[in-house]
């Protein structure tokens, strides 16, 4: 057992780090509010089992099993804190009209992500059945989420009550901002992860109760927000601009972006790093939107929603045949891969980001299978040199993002890296990049500064610590004698 007492959680250098980037710059401009100064006071470990914000036995089970799987104590350690996280200290069960109502933040965060929340509890799916308590918290966040939906299908992020002011970053924002939006940022990727949720809710417990007239309703505004978005019929109604020195955290051209060709694609305006994109058919997104159709369309063909099943068919045939006519791209080394970002006019940008959905994750959420030759040919391409955001230092190599600059690695790409390979040594590598990059910490982080894991951004970033667990979680169950092999 590992002994945190007198550990510190994070250094002033830390604070420096995470002061001087992306996201949370934004937070260092609005203070002194409640919301920054919660983020400097993080327990060590996990919370006492009295401070837990939700506790499932099956998920406790669990991790007592995979820690005697591990001969490592710090990995064996890690991986104690970082998969019950999301339950440990972000979610905020209730009720709402007899029904279950879960908030989710984000971490350090005091906001719900439709992105976050989605992929924060989705490892928890397969014990769902198991245990009917989790299953209810579960089915709490799909049913928040379509609420947030049909607040506004563009918004990114939202409060916990319409009465709720905005984040603090988002108050002067240039956008049709309504009551319980945190953010409104546009990213197409922020309702294909509501939707992958829903359907694995589903999957996972047979319940169809959450998919009600209200989960009907907006099933169909997403479909509306996507056809809208397609922009066959003009550029659609939403914009978006931030007064800011950073040209990442806002949009060109009276804030509906650079142009692009209408080609059957869906325009993303950020990216899931929560960076504006450079063009704005992005690719990623748009296989994660091709994948998340066919699930709501086999959803909505459950519960009878044929309208709801039919859209899927058409947009979805749509999108594909965008995708394979624009969205690969012959490179130089590497032959033919996916792009990144295309303008359908033939621009397009060599790179990748460390979110999810990004060119590394694509099998990860289901658009491909990981041996497929485009994909092996763009995984290639991602973690090589020729990718402007794969740094490498004394302590790792990995896909960064330009959110957190140049030379920071994200802790979330190793994973990706791993959950994404079919070589033993690879997976081996990161397992042991992940166990010595948390400066003594035992969670993961935003990112780290490649040659000096002490300088990163977000100490409380429950998203990758989950998504590490459920690394661990995986390889336990289909790989343990890799486990036995990190020295």
């Amino acid at each position: 057992m590992i002994d945190d007492t007198n550990r510190p959680f994070f250094s002033s250098v830390t604070r420096r780090a995470v002061l001087r980037t992306g996201m949370a710059a934004s937070i260092a401009a609005a203070l002194p509010s409640k919301l920054a100064a919660s983020t400097w006071k993080i327990a060590k470990g996990r919370p006492a089992p009295a401070d837990r914000k939700f506790t499932s036995p099956v998920i406790e089970a669990v991790i007592a099993r995979v820690k005697r799987q591990i001969p490592d104590p710090v990995l064996a350690a890690m991986f104690e804190r970082c998969f019950p996280n999301t339950l440990d200290t972000t979610v905020f069960p209730g009720t709402r009209n007899g029904h279950p109502d879960t908030f989710v933040i984000t971490g350090d965060i005091d906001a719900m992500w439709l992105r976050d929340s989605s992929a924060q509890v989705h490892p928890y799916l397969p014990f769902a059945k198991q245990d009917p308590n989790l299953a209810r918290l579960l089915q709490g966040v799909v049913r928040r989420q379509v609420r947030n939906i049909l607040i506004d299908p563009y918004a990114n992020a939202f409060v916990r009550t319409t009465s709720d002011p905005p984040l603090p970053w988002s108050v002067h924002d240039r956008t049709e901002m309504k009551p319980g939006v945190g953010e409104r940022k546009w990213e197409v990727d922020s309702l294909c992860y509501t939707i992958r949720l829903a359907h694995g809710y589903w999957r996972a417990t047979g319940d169809t109760s959450p998919f009600d007239a209200e989960w009907q309703e907006a099933a169909r505004a997403i479909l509306r927000t996507f056809r809208e978005q397609q922009r066959m019929k003009g550029r659609g109604p939403y914009s978006f601009q931030r007064m800011t020195t950073n040209p990442l955290d806002t949009v060109p051209l009276s804030g509906y972006g650079n142009p692009a060709r209408p080609v059957g694609m869906i325009f993303s305006m950020f990216r899931p790093s929560d960076d504006c994109c450079t063009y704005p058919l992005f690719v990623p997104a748009n296989l994660f939107a091709w994948r998340a159709l066919a699930q709501l369309r086999e959803l909505a063909s459950a519960v009878s929603a044929t309208d709801i099943a039919a859209g899927c068919t058409s947009l979805g045939e749509e999108v594909r045949s965008a995708l394979d006519q624009y969205g690969k791209v012959k490179h130089p080394e590497f032959g033919e891969i996916w792009a990144y970002e295309v303008d359908g006019y033939g621009n397009h940008h060599y790179m990748d980001d460390a979110n999810a959905p990004g060119l590394l994750s694509l099998p990860y959420l289901g658009c491909c299978s990981v041996s497929d030759p485009v994909y092996q040919r763009t995984r290639k391409f991602v973690l090589s040199k020729s990718n402007p955001y794969f740094f490498e230092g004394s302590s790792a190599s990995g896909v960064g993002s330009p959110h957190t600059g140049l030379d920071y690695i994200w802790p979330m790409g190793i994973i990706m890296r791993a959950l994404t390979s079919t070589d033993d040594g690879e997976i081996v590598q990161c397992l042991k990049w992940l166990r010595n990059t948390t400066a003594g910490t035992d969670f993961m982080h935003e990112s780290f500064q490649a040659s000096d894991p002490a300088e990163f951004t977000r100490p409380w970033f429950a998203w990758a610590n989950t998504l590490f667990g459920e690394l661990i979680l995986r390889v336990a169950n289909s790989k343990p004698q890799l486990l036995k092999a990190i020295g």
